[in-house]
């Protein structure tokens, strides 16, 4: 049985996109930081919003294939290359994580990078889920 439980402090203002804390029990999937290019390691977009999408595509894909999906994720780890860019586009990639993802908010932690290992990423997804047994 899987068993999550958001942890939201009495008093704390409500984090908004994400969550402070989360227990879960149940089986852990781990999925490595996904970037922004399809099933072949193509790039259709250097748009910011559209390499989101695409990575938040790779993501769920990657979950499907342990039977999970994206309210089994318990954590987010988001690494972008340019936080202003990132800002600038946060409507577009609340379109793209409400489309994939939906209403579910897990811990996250965004940190700007200097880079990343492919030259045309802008931005690079990993996530941890806990899938019921």
């Amino acid at each position: 049985m899987n068993m999550l439980q958001i942890l939201q402090p009495e008093g704390w203002m409500r984090p908004r996109g994400y969550s402070n804390g989360i227990a879960a029990s149940g089986r852990t999937v781990c999925v490595s930081g996904m970037i922004g290019w399809d099933a072949q390691g193509q790039f259709h977009t250097d748009d910011f919003a559209g390499q989101v999408r695409q990575a938040l595509q790779n993501v769920v894909d990657v979950l499907a294939e342990a039977n999970a999906r994206p309210e089994h994720i318990v954590r987010m780890t988001w690494y972008v290359t340019d936080k202003k860019e990132y800002i600038a586009a946060y409507k577009e990639i609340g379109i793209a994580y409400r489309e994939l993802i939906g209403q579910h908010y897990p811990t996250m932690t965004a940190v700007q990078v200097t880079a990343l290992i492919e030259d045309r990423a802008k931005v690079e997804i990993e996530v941890t889920a806990i899938v019921p047994e």
